[in-house]
């Protein structure tokens, strides 16, 4: 049966684990052994040295040697015998100058040449080391050996057998293998609760899989039209696709970095950090409405998602541009069926005189209503934009009032961006001021100065209270019921936005009398300067 390479990533881990946990105490255990049989063989060493050294030291044996033959009954052999018996050695040699044994564990090799060089020990050096003689491998130690008057005349040499020095080995081998199998199967658990552990974060796929996960995710992140960003539980950005890139203005610098570092503070950076709890969270990113939601990941990180809701807000807008048209023009019709009933009444009873009086008089106030308007605001969008809303405005029982100070020319860079501005604020003015006055009214005031517009909506209303008025700029905050089409609270946030775009500024203000004012200043709005001595020179007759 052929071994296979296992599949599953956590399988995989686990094996190698095994595998270099194996070869690790394999290793140490080898290292172990090698210097513990070096250090048994130097005291096996050192042991025969130091009998060797007291055997030479021995009264009698050197003046034996020199007295005497080599014998089996010799006086020699009696002091080595019972030495070696003593010290449990596994022979005690004693030789003269020429090699001739005077001693031995076997009797018949007494008289014999020793089977192994004794000439360091007969030049007067001690001599320690492992050796192959009659008796088989040894641990020896050589000394020489002399007279009363230190001169040499032989020398002693005792074995120790090296089978004990291997005995003593292997009988600490068992417990360096229990020692080693404690640690292996230590290893073995922490690498299954590793590789379980990483079962469970990977789900149990294949490594193969996890690098098509990896393109697949790769090709999804970076195709779809909604922006992601991932945060980890520092707050820091660790994944930032195309399109939240293209949408928050970040670059790919910002990965790893904390998301209040790349963003600047506000409503966005709130929504996407959490600071702003939520669903389908609104917010205005350099002139984009967005709409975003967060979701918590396993790890403590967040993941969120962005909408680009601009031109959906945009349709929506113009939706609210063709209602309050069709409002106008309702609310028109209604009045000019009101008053062709009036004249045909008046007609019916013969009061031809008061019918042309008053035909007269509808059409020069209308004409006048007109007039007044475009007299004072040239940019057509804008005057369009004043004559329907003052039809709403007449139909909510509200008076839509333009100032005296009012003068734009033509010329406007932009007139879709004043027509957002003063459209918003006249509509807002007028949900104020209908719901709560009965003498309900809105003036609006339309000037230039220099390069500059300069737009002021006020109302007769409930008023901003101090605490809010910088609130009521913030996007997603307000007051009034949602809408079926679009959510609320992007009106006055699109305004602000639109007047720091021309570097200018929006901000809510007290009416005189009561009430509130809302002054939006846009510079360089107008292509060239265009004053007229009617242009007012303050906001004064406005709040007035």
């Amino acid at each position: 049966m052929r071994l296979r390479w296992p599949r599953r990533v956590f399988a995989q881990v686990l094996s190698v684990q095994l595998l270099i946990t194996t070869g690790v105490i394999a290793l140490t255990a080898g290292l172990f052994l090698q210097p513990l049989g070096a250090q048994l063989d130097e005291q096996a060493e050192q042991r025969a040295l130091a009998i060797a050294q007291a055997t030479a030291a021995q009264p009698g044996i050197a003046h034996a040697v020199l007295a005497g033959r080599p014998g089996p009954d010799g006086p020699v052999q009696a002091a080595s015998e019972r030495i070696r018996l003593a010290t449990a050695a596994s022979y005690v040699v004693v030789v003269d100058t020429q090699g001739i044994r005077y001693s031995h564990t076997t009797p018949g090799e007494i008289g014999r040449h020793v089977s192994t060089d004794p000439g360091p020990a007969l030049t007067g050096h001690e001599w320690t080391g492992i050796e192959n003689g009659t008796l088989g491998r040894s641990a020896r130690g050589k000394v020489p050996l002399r007279d009363t008057e230190g001169a040499i005349v032989g020398a002693v040499s005792v074995g120790i057998a090296y089978d004990d020095v291997r005995d003593v080995l292997l009988q600490a081998l068992p417990g360096l293998l229990v020692y080693a199998g404690a640690a292996l199967a230590a290893g073995a658990l922490a690498a299954f609760a590793v590789s379980w552990r990483l079962r469970k974060r990977t789900h149990g796929i294949e490594l193969s899989e996890i690098s098509a996960l990896l393109d697949e995710r790769e090709a999804i992140l970076h195709g779809i039209r909604e922006g992601v960003v991932a945060l980890d539980r520092r707050g820091r950005v660790r994944l930032v696709n195309d399109e939240a890139q293209r949408l928050l203005g970040l670059g790919p610098d910002a990965i790893g970095q904390p998301l209040d570092a790349v963003l600047p503070p506000g409503r966005t950076t709130d929504v996407l950090t959490g600071r702003v709890a939520g669903t389908d969270l609104l917010t205005v990113r350099d002139g984009r409405v967005l709409l975003a939601n967060r979701m918590d990941t396993t790890d403590g990180g967040t993941v969120a998602t962005l909408r680009d809701r601009t031109e959906l807000e945009q349709l929506g807008r113009e939706l609210d541009g063709t209602r309050g048209l069709t409002e106008a023009l309702r609310a028109q019709d209604h009045e000019h069926a009101n008053r062709l009933h009036t004249i045909v009444g008046l007609l019916e009873l013969g009061l031809y005189e008061e019918a042309v009086d008053f035909v007269a008089e509808v059409t020069g106030a209308h004409r006048a209503t007109a007039e007044q308007v475009t007299e004072r605001v040239h940019e057509p969008l804008v005057s369009a934009l004043l004559v329907g809303k003052s039809a709403v405005a007449a139909e909510r029982g509200v008076a839509l009032r333009v100032s005296e100070g009012t003068y734009l020319p033509d010329g406007v860079v932009d007139p879709r961006d004043l027509v957002t501005v003063l459209g918003n604020l006249v509509d807002n003015a007028l949900d104020a001021a209908s719901r709560h006055r009965a003498d309900a009214f809105v003036e609006v005031e339309v000037r230039a100065a220099g390069t500059a517009v300069v737009v002021s909506v006020s109302d007769n209303g409930p008023g901003v209270p101090v605490e809010v008025r910088e609130l009521v700029f913030a996007d997603g905050w307000s007051t009034k019921e949602a809408a079926p089409h679009r959510p609320r609270g992007l009106g006055l946030s699109l305004v602000r936005r639109l007047a720091e775009r021309y570097g200018g500024s929006a901000r809510a203000g007290e009416r005189d009398g009561g009430g509130a004012v809302f002054t939006v200043e846009l510079p360089e709005a107008l292509r060239a300067p265009a004053l007229t001595p009617d242009a007012p020179r303050s906001l004064e007759g406005v709040n007035g």
